[in-house]
C-alpha cells in the first residue's frame, strides 16, 4: 500500500518525479521559485515524506530518492476517490467526469482507445 501523501508532500514528490533524485537543497530551490516556500518548510515536508517511506535520504548532501512512483500514487488516490465518493463504482466516476465538460472529438477517440485497451 502506498503512503497517503498530502498536497504539500505531493509538491515535494513532484520535483523528485520530474528530476529523478535531487538534494534537499535543490528541492527547496525549485519550490521556493514555484510555490514560494522557504527552505525550512520544504525540509519539514521532505522529512515527513521520509517518515512515510516515500523518500529515502542518502548521503552526501542530503540526497533525496523517491521510493514511490507517480503512477503508484495516482492509482492509490484514484482507488480512494472511487471508494469514498462513488461507492467503489468506476463507471459512476467515469460518468461524472464525462458529464462535467464538453469533450473534443480527439478526447472522445482517446477515451475509446483507452476503454478498448482495458477490454
Amino acid at each position: 500500500m502506498e503512503p497517503k501523501l498530502f498536497d504539500s508532500e505531493l509538491k515535494v514528490m513532484g520535483v523528485l518525479w520530474r528530476e529523478g533524485e535531487a538534494t534537499a537543497k535543490r528541492i527547496a530551490e525549485v519550490l521556493a521559485g514555484g510555490v514560494g516556500w522557504n527552505r525550512n518548510t520544504t525540509y519539514t515536508l521532505i522529512k515527513r515524506c521520509i517518515a512515510k517511506g516515500a523518500i529515502e535520504r542518502r548521503e552526501p548532501n542530503f540526497l533525496c530518492v523517491p521510493l514511490v512512483s507517480r503512477e503508484a500514487v495516482q492509482h492509490a488516490e484514484t482507488d480512494e476517490l472511487v471508494g469514498k465518493l462513488f461507492d467503489g463504482s468506476t463507471d459512476k466516476l467515469f460518468a461524472s467526469l464525462l458529464g462535467r465538460k464538453k469533450l473534443t472529438a480527439e478526447q472522445i477517440a482517446r477515451l475509446r482507445e483507452i476503454v478498448g485497451e482495458v477490454e
